[in-house]
């Protein structure tokens, strides 16, 4: 399966993407980024003259002269010529048929010092939910149960100031298994980064992920005074939610969260905050959980889909992608419907910033596990990230003795858009930055590889976010 105007040019860096969404056309210039809404000729146009623009012809008889001889357009000559001549002024403005910017930096990219910023702390290896799809094995991490110690967590946060140079704002997670399991280590370690700041002339930005079983006010309170996030995990609907995310009795757990995630989000005045679903091959009309999200008085939300072998019975497979597709059409639909209406929300995979996005570096690496960010398990192993712990293969050191596999590091380093073949002919390659590490490995062996399925729902949501951008600018032309 391909999505519109993704072309398989082996060795070609793909310039130009077009499609059509919602009664729009749509020309994206991959390298800058800029994002045009055309008329009819434009868009035909533009894949005519693309070879002899990007070449660098740009007399408008020659271009108009091409075009027509390619003898697929019905319009008029003086149609195609406007049509040209609007092309070649964008070409001039560099904002069509641009150049690739970033390539040449990738020398520096791989040569560049990087520090830790971020831990994922894994402060319970242990969870009071089953849920069906858990790649973690219910906390377990295919390992054991344990809690991480104060004693374990106050070292890893030793090591995150000491190997994060001059940087200044520093980020953990407290992630699990369920985090609130190990509650009084949570505030401890909390308590112990804030002493670390004004001496260390750092800045420590804490976020819990929960499912919120154990959510009390209490806690609330105190998460609503030191964590700038928190992550509320539930998968939509009630018959969804405790269909997958039962207490290990088979009861379900909506009734139970819903009512305590509705008051955190007013206690957090709707912000800094997210509900976090996950869908899988049992609700593939996930569009329908995410207005129930919405429903339920929740703005901020988002909705991932399950990742696993073909074999699990949750995991999504090729053949689900049409699907996919439609329910990503409806979603931003709806997503434009209400917030026309004044009742908008966020959706995490729509918010795409047009106008200054990720810095470059952040363009060809991504997230930068292996490298930026490291998890940390209850007895204090450093992985690349959150889903590559418990395999021995990816384990670069522990809080003792730091980094030991320096290889890895190197490894990750290394791993950016211009070591993936398959990023080539992507135009979402600078939004995903080349995708999910961990998920390459599980499907290819390899990080420096992309995992097929979940490319094609990425380009998807992306084409999305673009189209809900140019229908809230009520039809003007272009949409920088």
């Amino acid at each position: 399966m391909r999505l519109r105007g993704i072309r398989e040019t082996k060795g070609f860096w793909k310039v130009i993407h077009q499609y059509k969404n919602n009664g729009y056309n749509i020309v994206m210039d991959v390298n800058s980024g800029s994002v045009h809404i055309v008329d009819d000729v434009v868009y035909d146009v533009i894949p005519l003259a693309e070879q002899l623009v990007s070449g660098g012809i740009r007399d408008v008889d020659t271009v108009t002269a091409a075009v027509e001889a390619c003898q697929k357009l019905t319009y008029s000559h003086d149609e195609v010529r406007e049509a040209v001549e609007e092309i070649l002024e964008l070409a001039q403005d560099n904002v069509l048929f641009t150049e690739d910017i970033y390539e040449k930096y990738i020398g520096n990219f791989k040569q560049r010092q990087t520090v830790v910023k971020a831990l994922c702390l894994h402060i319970a290896h242990d969870c009071n939910l089953a849920c069906q799809y858990c790649f973690a094995e219910e906390g377990e991490y295919h390992g054991r149960r344990a809690m991480m110690s104060f004693e374990v967590g106050k070292k890893a946060l030793d090591f995150l100031v000491a190997n994060s140079g001059s940087r200044v704002n520093l980020e953990v997670d407290f992630f699990g298994g369920e985090p609130l399991m190990n509650w009084d280590v949570v505030k401890q370690l909390v308590e112990y980064g804030r002493s670390l700041e004004e001496p260390n002339h750092k800045k420590f930005r804490f976020t819990l992920t929960t499912n919120g079983v154990l959510l009390n006010d209490e806690i609330m309170e105190y998460l609503n005074k030191e964590m700038s996030n928190v992550v509320l995990s539930l998968d939509g609907r009630k018959e969804v939610n405790d269909r997958m995310r039962p207490f290990r009795t088979g009861k379900g757990s909506y009734d139970l969260i819903v009512p305590k995630f509705q008051k955190l989000a007013e206690s957090r005045n709707q912000s800094n905050y997210y509900v976090r679903g996950t869908f899988t091959r049992d609700n593939l009309d996930f569009s329908e959980d995410v207005k129930h999200f919405a429903d339920l008085g929740f703005k901020q939300m988002s909705i991932e889909p399950v990742v696993g072998p073909e074999e699990d019975p949750y995991s999504i497979r090729e053949e689900d992608l049409p699907k996919i597709m439609e329910e990503y059409d409806k979603l931003a639909l709806e997503y434009i419907k209400r917030e026309k209406e004044g009742r908008g929300f966020n959706f995490f995979h729509f918010m795409i910033d047009l106008n200054q996005g990720p810095c470059v570096y952040k363009r060809l690496s991504g997230c930068g596990s292996g490298t930026e960010y490291l998890a940390v398990t209850p007895w204090g192993d450093f992985y690349p990230c959150h889903q590559f712990v418990g395999n021995e293969e990816f384990l670069m050191g522990n809080v003792d003795e730091g980094i030991k596999r320096t290889d890895l590091v190197k490894t990750f380093g290394n791993c950016n858009v211009y070591s993936k073949e398959k990023c080539k002919n992507c135009f979402a390659r600078f939004y995903c930055s080349g995708g999910c590490a961990a998920n390459s490995f599980n499907f290819h062996g390899t990080i420096n590889d992309a995992y097929e399925i979940g490319c094609e729902m990425e380009r998807k949501r992306v084409e999305c976010s673009i189209m809900i951008k140019a229908a809230l600018a009520d039809n003007e032309k272009e949409v920088y």
